[in-house]
């Protein structure tokens, strides 16, 4: 049974990940819901972690996302220039520690060379293609990332930000209020 059932029904985030001719960019909506309330538009999901070698970008519950963002820079700490390691490890103490295992959310992590979505269930899983998304939007984002790609003229962020675009137009959860990080 899940933890969630006891909480309202919060939806509401899209974040994307885009890395293309050596740039990695990271975007995310501002919007949270409740049901069908906007409570919130402007939530920054996004954040620079590692003294800004890192971003990552949370879907789920705001709490529990917080409390896996600081797990993880204890982990980019202990393994400094290690993303891959740090979320590996991350994921595995969130799979097997009795309080974390009980935390909604998931991970968007990105360094310069690399795109990890980090899960719950110990999934720890690079994109084939330089593009990772999740939340309520994610996959209007992600189909929309990897169509925009190959299109000349666009760099990292105009693809992330014009599949955001996409995402918001579609999505009921996901609004045009973008914070994005580029490395």
């Amino acid at each position: 049974m899940s933890n969630s059932s006891a909480f309202p029904d919060w939806h509401g985030t899209t974040i994307l990940a885009v890395r293309k001719d050596g740039r990695t960019v990271v975007a995310g909506d501002g919007q949270v819901s409740m049901g069908q309330t906007v409570v919130k538009g402007t939530a920054k999901k996004v954040r620079k972690l590692a003294g800004g070698r890192v971003i990552a970008g949370f879907a789920g519950s705001t709490a529990d996302a917080f409390t896996l963002i600081e797990r993880l820079e204890a982990k980019l700490e202990q393994y400094p220039d290690q993303l891959a390691r740090a979320c590996v490890d991350l994921a595995k103490d969130w799979r097997t520690d009795r309080y974390l295992r009980r935390l909604e959310a998931m991970l968007i992590v990105a360094d310069k060379d690399a795109i990890f979505t980090v899960t719950g269930v110990g999934d720890v899983l690079e994109p084939e293609h330089g593009v990772a998304a999740i939340g309520s939007g994610g996959n209007y984002a992600l189909a929309a990332a990897r169509a925009l790609l190959d299109v000349n003229g666009l760099d990292a962020e105009a693809v992330a930000r014009k599949a955001m675009g996409i995402a918001a137009d579609i999505c009921v959860y996901t609004n045009g209020s973008l914070t994005v990080e580029v490395l």
